[in-house]
């Protein structure tokens, strides 16, 4: 049996610049970091032949054709099972569609393991582009690249995005103490429900290729935004990175109707009178986690905690995607 994970992540600035739609005209760049939160992905070689799927359903067929599972079926008919017979299960840490780039994880997980179950080998890079490959290329989701290369990568990473498609990263340069000020003062909190990233970021994904001027200049100012954050980040202010949060929150709201609600706003301005700096919602919008950075964590955990938040403590993941089990 093989078991791999890949860790799930969260955006620390520029976010929203790494879709094709923006970056292939205007380049962009992120910072991502992973964190101890994984998808899970086991295949093993069953008694019968045929394919035996174990996720939120339960699937068994004979041919990869039949795979009602869009990511699978995609990713075997890359290995060119010609004779399956192969059993593949997957469990996650966190739910899907809570904005933790569960897809890109999933995807990451399942090729390493995949490649794995056939002895072969693939590197980080190769890893993250075979998935960018599957899900914006062939089953054309509206989506960026950064949950593929961070879920691959692993660390806190700084991601730039070229328009011809190529995508370069090197750590985020960070001292040890800024590094424990991340790791206890960025807080998770579980909103209570998910969305469609690929719903939300279809506004976006159209409104860039039609070069809609509002779009374009919130997603410039967000990538500014984000070379901002790094910058930050690497003297150790981290409340100027709190309030670069925040900034970009507010702008990040006017790409789409979708992108907050009442409750969302409300236990925002909550936390902001209660220890956070400031915050946003992680991935697309509309639902999923609230993050915030704070000044005083146990101030911003009393008040979420009474608003019926609950919060999901993390750390930083270094390795990427891995397999664990052979």
């Amino acid at each position: 049996m093989i078991i791999a994970r890949s860790p799930l992540r969260i955006s620390l600035g520029g976010g929203g610049t790494d879709l094709p739609s923006y970056y292939r005209e205007h380049e962009g760049f992120l910072i991502a970091a992973a964190i101890d939160k994984y998808v899970y992905v086991t295949i093993n070689r069953p008694f019968n032949e045929g394919i035996y799927l174990k996720y939120s359903e339960i699937e068994h067929v004979k041919t990869v054709d039949e795979v009602s599972h869009n990511i699978i079926r995609e990713a075997l008919k890359l290995e060119n099972l010609n004779t399956p017979q192969v059993e593949i299960s997957s469990i996650a840490d966190l739910p899907s569609g809570t904005g933790l780039g569960s897809s890109g994880s999933f995807t990451t997980a399942l090729l390493k393991a995949l490649y794995a179950y056939r002895h072969r080998h693939i590197n980080p890079e190769e890893l993250a582009e075979l998935a960018c490959a599957i899900e914006i290329d062939r089953l054309k989701e509206p989506i960026g690249k950064q949950d593929q290369y961070i879920a691959s990568v692993g660390g806190i990473t700084c991601f730039a995005f070229h328009k011809d498609n190529s995508v370069t990263f090197a750590p985020l340069k960070i001292s040890r103490e800024t590094f424990h000020k991340l790791e206890d003062n960025l807080l998770l909190f579980f909103t209570g429900f998910s969305r469609s990233a690929s719903e939300i970021l279809k506004d976006q994904h159209i409104k860039s290729q039609k070069n809609d001027v509002d779009m374009l200049n919130n997603l410039h100012f967000v990538k500014e935004i984000g070379y901002l954050s790094k910058d930050a980040l690497e003297s150790g202010n981290t409340d100027k990175f709190g309030e670069l949060m925040h900034q970009h929150w507010e702008h990040k709201k006017k790409r789409s109707g979708g992108m907050s609600n009442q409750d969302i706003d409300t236990w925002y301005e909550t936390a902001l009178k209660n220890g956070a700096i400031g915050g946003k919602v992680v991935g697309a919008g509309g639902g999923g986690f609230l993050m915030f950075m704070a000044d005083d964590a146990a101030k911003l955990r009393t008040a979420m905690t009474k608003s019926g938040l609950q919060e999901v403590r993390f750390k930083f993941d270094f390795e990427g995607a891995k397999v664990i089990h052979t």
